[in-house]
């Protein structure tokens, strides 16, 4: 067993097609019109397919008769959130294992990781994640022998923020047959005691491998838990459809014991974690839509580099706090072209990681050279793209490349990426507003669990440049803030495109599925501030009210209105 018990309910069941038409009105509306700008609306009528059948502007007339109507009362929707790039199955792990975020020092770490210990002591390991150096005022990472303090001698792996980096203790590094000898794995780093040979306790990317190919695999009723507790989380912050990145083969079937069993709410795009799997997964192609829409394999994702708290994001020039290092490429450009090659050939789609300027370099190299040979649709893209040369900025215009990006990173990363960068190279740092001007498709996510998926915040960090705290007064590099409507679309129409998902996603428009939300405040015209605390009132899918704030709960598929 992995984890220690819990007492998670599964996700509720996913409903038939709806049985009803039902007319939606007396909303405040708003939603992309599928040309880069919004529109108003004040109701619209769902068919029985969960489809929009009409949408409804001032004056227009309504049906006289429908199977059922739902008074908005003047409260305002919005299309459902897409999540661009999101880690589903982490996102739920997450929440069934220890939970670092919220720790300011090293010391609170240590005690929170205490008592995590003591509260399951049938847990063969102590697994967890969130930690971050950066924020406990450590200008250096963990130690081994300072976790073996709070582990009691049980095993312990905890996984950075970033998810680029794992601490271990002395129990895991021992179980691992970690040495002073062990070879450092391509793309990898493995931290050592100053003076000597011997582990230190960080490994960081490829290295990481080291530890997790020792530790106790999932039961597959762990991972149907995971995917329940993911579901909830998403739900509940409005987002109806995510791009997972990196999906295993058990994950996939995971998600299929979901639909199987009428319990997957959300809609799922997934990048198989590797050509090993994108094979596994989707054999000679990628899946068609499957489940009314709730489950497709779109592509694979590679990794490029790794990321800037961590010192693994690809640089060109050294990093300003660490003179000696460049980053950590996981492979060469002949490397990453073979592999997109081998994607490209049948027809999945490519996304690759890509935080530093060389590695962004690199990769829209490699989309140059292919889209010579695979011709058609194939919307390469480049996720994070955090810092990017000026000189490399046009390239993201050409052959239909995907900036894949995640605002709520520059809100978290800003003080930590001007002492890894220095002055000179913040001008390009997460720069969505020159990317899009290339002619670029943004879509907006948020790498979760890396950071929490939260739309409307990262709406906020979008038009802003700021964090929650208001600060900087001016925004962070504010010529890079971007336009309300842009940073809409970003979250909706420019996510569903990333996906090939733009004819049926992310509008309230006719022939859209009916994913829509009820919020408490208008994207439109809300401060940064009101968008941050936006609630999210109702997230309904297909037609179908599948959370409700007023019941703090996914509302199982029978009790929704007119079904």
């Amino acid at each position: 067993m992995l984890l220690a018990s819990t007492a998670i309910a599964a996700s509720p069941a996913l409903a038939p097609a709806a049985l009803a038409d039902v007319l939606v009105d007396n909303v405040e509306g708003v939603t992309g019109d599928g040309k880069g700008g919004v529109e108003r609306f004040e109701g619209f009528l769902i068919d029985r397919d969960g489809r929009i059948a009409e949408v409804y502007r001032h004056g227009d007339k309504r049906p006289k008769k429908v199977d059922y109507q739902v008074d908005g009362k003047g409260r305002h929707v919005v299309p459902g959130m897409i999540d661009a790039h999101g880690h589903v199955m982490a996102t739920g792990f997450a929440k069934m294992t220890l939970d670092l975020t919220m720790a300011k020092s090293l010391d609170e770490a240590l005690a929170r990781i205490t008592a995590w210990a003591a509260a399951h002591p049938d847990a063969p390991w102590i697994l967890g994640s969130g930690w971050n150096q950066a924020q406990w005022g450590l200008d250096r990472m963990p130690t081994a022998a300072e976790l073996d303090r709070a582990t009691g001698g049980k095993p312990a792996w905890l996984v950075r923020v970033d998810g680029h980096a794992g601490w271990a203790n002395s129990a895991a590094i021992s179980a691992a047959g970690i040495t002073a000898a062990t070879a450092v794995p391509q793309g990898g780093e493995i931290l050592r005691l100053s003076g000597g040979k011997q582990p230190a306790g960080v490994f960081v990317d490829g290295a990481m491998a080291l530890i997790e190919s020792k530790m106790p695999r999932p039961r597959p009723e762990d991972r149907d838990t995971a995917l329940g507790e993911a579901q909830l989380v998403l739900l509940a912050q409005g987002v109806t459809a995510i791009a997972d990145m990196g999906t295993s083969i058990d994950d996939w079937q995971a998600m299929r014991r979901a639909a199987d069993a009428s319990r997957l709410r959300i809609r799922i795009v997934t990048y198989a974690d590797g050509v090993d799997n994108m094979a596994l997964i989707g054999g000679p192609r990628p899946t068609p839509w499957l489940y009314d829409d709730h489950l497709k394999m779109n592509g694979v994702k590679l990794y490029l580099d790794g990321a800037l708290g961590s010192r693994g994001a690809w640089l060109k020039a050294p990093y300003a706090d660490a003179p000696e290092s460049k980053g950590l490429p996981r492979m060469n450009e002949t490397q990453l072209g073979n592999l997109m090659s081998r994607a490209a050939m049948d027809n999945f789609q490519v996304a690759v990681h890509a935080i530093g300027d060389q590695a962004n370099a690199t990769v829209l190299a490699s989309i140059e050279d292919l889209s010579a040979t695979y011709k058609g649709d194939r919307r390469w893209r480049v996720e994070h793209a955090q810092i990017v040369d000026p000189a490399d900025i046009p390239r993201f215009g050409k052959f239909g490349t995907i900036a894949s990006m995640q605002p709520q990173h520059e809100a978290s990363d800003r003080t930590m990426a001007e002492a890894r960068l220095g002055p000179a190279r913040l001008a390009s740092a997460y720069a969505w507003k020159s990317i899009a001007a290339t002619g670029a498709t943004l879509a907006f996510g948020s790498d979760t669990p890396v950071e929490p998926s939260q739309p409307f915040v990262g709406l906020a960090v979008a038009i802003s440049r700021q964090g929650a705290d208001g600060q900087p007064f001016n925004g962070w590099q504010p010529q890079e803030a971007v336009s309300r409507e842009l940073a809409l679309n970003a979250y909706t129409t420019g996510a569903a495109y990333a996906m090939f998902a733009e004819d049926r996603l992310g509008r309230i428009a006719k022939g859209y599925r009916a994913d829509f939300l009820f919020v408490d405040a208008d994207p439109m015209l809300a401060t940064p501030e009101q968008l941050r605390a936006t609630k999210v009132m109702e997230t309904w899918i297909g037609g179908q009210m599948a959370w409700s704030a007023a019941k703090d709960r996914v509302i199982p598929a029978k009790d929704t209105p007119g079904r």
